[in-house]
C-alpha cells in the first residue's frame, strides 16, 4: 500500500497515525497492519464509503459498543437501498415482512433497512404477477437462518474486534455470492429433476421437446 494512501487514511480518521520516528517518517505497527486490512475489507469487499468506514471503525475502536452493535455497523451499509415511493403494494409488503418477522420470533427492527429491501422486494414481485411467491417466503427464511447461524459460527471463530468485523464484512458480501452460485447449482439439479426427466420421457413417447442440459 503506497504512502499517500496510509496518510490519506490517516487524515480521513480511518487510521491512527505512526509513532514519528523522524521529522518526515513513522513507524507504524501490527495494529495498523489489522486496520488497514479492515479498511481494504470494507473498501474493497463491502463497498463502502469512506464516510461509512468511519462509522464502522468508530464502533471498533468504542469499547462501550457491544459487538453485536459492532457487526450492525459493519454490516448496516450492505443492505441495498432502493429509490421508490412507498405505494400500496409496498405498504402491503411492509405488513407481510413485519408479520413474518414476528412469527418467526426474529429479534430484529421491522423498520430496518433490511426489512424495508425485503419488502420492496416482495411488492416488485406482486406487481410483475408473482405476488404467490410469497408462499415460498416460510421456506427462504429457513435457509437463511441456517445460513445466518453458519456465518456467526465461522465470525465466533475470531477474537480480536477487528479481526470478527473483517470476517463479518468478507463473509456477508463473498457469502452472498457462494450462496447465489450454490443456488444457481441448485437450481439446476432441481429443474433436472423435476422437468428435464420429464421432457426426455415425452421424447421417448413420441412426444417430442428438447430436454435441458
Amino acid at each position: 500500500m503506497s504512502v499517500p494512501t496510509i496518510k490519506f487514511y490517516v487524515r480521513e480518521g480511518l487510521l491512527p497515525a505512526g509513532e514519528l520516528t523522524s521529522p518526515n517518517q513513522a513507524s507504524y505497527g501490527e495494529a495498523h497492519v489489522r486496520r488497514l486490512r479492515l479498511i481494504r475489507a470494507l473498501l474493497d469487499v463491502g463497498g463502502l464509503s469512506v464516510a461509512a468506514i468511519r462509522g464502522v471503525v468508530v464502533a471498533v475502536d468504542d469499547p462501550e459498543r457491544s459487538v453485536h452493535r459492532v457487526l450492525g455497523a459493519a454490516t448496516g451499509p450492505m443492505v441495498p437501498r432502493y429509490d421508490r415511493e412507498p405505494g400500496e403494494g409496498v405498504e402491503e409488503a411492509r405488513k407481510t415482512v413485519t408479520e413474518l418477522i414476528a412469527a418467526r420470533g426474529w429479534h430484529t427492527n421491522t423498520s430496518s433497512p433490511a426489512a424495508e429491501a425485503l419488502a420492496v422486494a416482495l411488492a416488485a414481485l406482486d406487481e410483475v404477477g408473482h405476488g404467490r411467491f410469497a408462499e415460498v417466503l416460510d421456506a427462504y427464511a429457513d435457509a437463511a437462518e441456517r445460513v445466518a447461524r453458519a456465518d456467526l459460527d465461522y465470525v465466533a471463530h475470531h477474537v480480536a474486534r477487528e479481526e470478527l468485523v473483517e470476517s463479518a464484512v468478507v463473509g456477508t458480501v463473498l457469502g452472498d455470492a457462494i450462496f447465489s452460485a450454490l443456488r444457481r447449482l441448485a437450481h439446476m439439479d432441481a429443474s433436472e429433476r423435476t422437468f428435464g426427466r420429464a421432457a426426455q420421457a415425452g421424447e421417448r413417447d413420441g412426444e417430442g421437446g428438447p430436454g435441458l442440459p
